[in-house]
């Protein structure tokens, strides 16, 4: 989902886009030169791929960027029959202005069938004279090498710390929102870098009051507090099984959480419990055993309670 805020604070020059510096200079050249190849960006959700599509386009259309961008998300439009009528309609018409080509965006480009991906090929290398493509993926290993061979592939990074609290200062600052340094942290951990996430969880909360607090973030974005789950793994390290399965059954009442976000959660907070590093591994293993057997569609409480159980016997050992 993309918020409101989330187009509102867009960048639309290169100056503006956080994070991803050194890709940034070097499309910044591209479209200088007023000549590019075909680009192929890879990265996590939210860290700017589709802001930088965008902004080439304004930069390089100025006023015309609309007429001169075609833009397709391809987890929606995903066939054959996309590339072979859309896409080549497009591509085969000059571009208005004083640049030599067009732009085809093609988002999620992943979730494209291999047939597409054929098809797309074959346009890709017919219509280079008229246009140019941005593809953007979560996983380039999804799309065939023959695409990547004919594309400057870029890897995009989640954002920093340092780069996610100026985004909230920024927005803070404008909404005129009160945001503690603790708050700031909250809304760092939970986002993970994911600018969109972080600003969809920030408008939620702005919302309901100006002021935020952790509490707040962490409801909003159904996230247990890293401590309550620490609290859990330590009172189960302990021997207080009946206890911390009560604690953590309450936890996933009051958050909301499903057992795939308190196992992803739980292989976090294990590197920052006081036990032996052998201990901490044999618990992250388990983590990922439990996990595999959740999305096979086993009982998520049943694996949680003997989570629970095996953590109580590597710390009754």
């Amino acid at each position: 989902m993309t918020s409101i805020w989330t187009e509102k604070y867009r960048p639309s020059t290169f100056a503006e886009i956080k994070g991803q510096t050194e890709i940034v200079e070097k499309i910044k050249a591209f479209v200088q030169s007023r000549s590019m190849p075909h680009l192929l960006f890879s990265g996590p959700a939210g860290v700017g791929k589709t802001t930088l599509a965008l902004v080439i386009a304004k930069q390089l259309y100025g006023e015309h960027w609309r007429e001169n961008t075609l833009e397709l998300n391809a987890s929606d439009e995903r066939g054959i029959d996309v590339v072979r009528v859309k896409v080549k309609d497009f591509a085969r018409t000059k571009a208005i202005g004083d640049v030599p080509f067009k732009l085809i965006y093609l988002d999620e480009s992943d979730a494209l069938t291999k047939e597409a991906q054929q098809a797309l090929r074959r346009t890709m290398e017919n219509y280079t004279q008229t246009c140019r493509f941005i593809l953007s993926c979560n996983y380039s290993s999804k799309i065939l090498d023959p695409i990547q061979s004919r594309c400057a592939v870029f890897r995009f990074k989640p954002l920093s710390e340092a780069e996610i609290y100026e985004v909230i200062e920024r927005v803070a600052r404008e909404e005129q929102l009160k945001i503690s340094s603790e708050v700031k942290k909250a809304l760092y951990e939970v986002c993970e870098g994911d600018c969109r996430r972080l600003e969809n969880i920030l408008q939620s909360c702005a919302v309901l009051r100006k002021e935020i607090d952790a509490e707040l973030v962490y409801s909003m974005a159904s996230v247990a507090k890293p401590k309550e789950l620490k609290e859990v793994l330590e009172l189960a390290f302990k021997g207080s099984f009946l206890d911390s399965r009560k604690k953590l059954l309450d936890l996933m009442l009051n958050y909301g959480l499903s057992g795939l976000d308190v196992v992803k959660q739980i292989q976090k907070e294990i590197w920052n419990l006081s036990v032996p590093d052998r201990k901490k591994v044999e618990l992250v293993d388990k983590c990922g055993e439990v996990e595999f057997r959740m999305v096979e569609g086993s009982d998520e409480y049943l694996q949680l309670e003997s989570y629970l159980a095996f953590v109580t016997l590597v710390g009754s050992r």
